[in-house]
């Protein structure tokens, strides 16, 4: 499957720096999905955590500036949430339903990724196999977010939409691009 852009759009209501841009491509090729995030703009405004010397799996990234993916299968309430930081560090999170029976997803024990950075670009790029969580030739709905964190301490989120009231990358109603098998 050739690349699907994606553009990401701040929850309406909420401060985010001038002039940023958040995009980037998905892909599904079998078992593989790729993904590209594109945070472009002047980013001097943007908290970005330093390079870790040694990447690992953690814990609540999403309280600093985080890149999420979010893989559902068609007819089925079970998900997985991706958090990639730009520090190297990441999780990977299985729910049975909405929100609930969070878990460390154990099938999937390192997720390397790229990250580029520059003053005006920030890039993340991951290549996994979601053959280990995911049953052979089964549509995907996917959700694509980040969370912003501000040198001030301000936070924005953006997805690919938001059909809440507030900010909630969870909803299924959310995951708004159909990777097919």
């Amino acid at each position: 499957m050739h690349p699907r852009r994606f553009l990401l759009h701040p929850f309406p209501g909420e401060a985010y720096p001038a002039g940023l841009a958040i995009g980037g491509s998905v892909a599904r090729r079998a078992d593989t999905l790729s993904i590209r995030f594109e945070v472009r703009g002047n980013l001097s405004k943007v908290s970005i955590p330093s390079a870790a010397e040694e990447p690992r799996r953690r814990d609540r990234l999403w309280e600093e500036t985080c890149l999420e993916l979010f893989l559902g299968i068609e007819d089925s309430g079970s998900y997985w949430e991706f958090n990639l930081s730009p520090a190297g560090h990441w999780n990977v999170y299985r729910f049975t339903r909405y929100r609930e029976g969070m878990r460390e997803e154990p099938a999937i024990p390192a997720l390397p990724f790229d990250v580029g950075r520059n003053p005006e670009a920030l890039t993340l790029t991951a290549k996994f196999d979601i053959g280990k969580i995911v049953p052979a030739c089964r549509d995907l709905a996917t959700a694509i977010a980040a969370v912003i964190e501000t040198t001030d301490g301000g936070k924005s989120h953006w997805a690919l939409t938001h059909p809440g009231p507030r900010p909630d990358f969870h909803r299924r109603d959310g995951f708004a691009l159909i990777l097919p098998c």
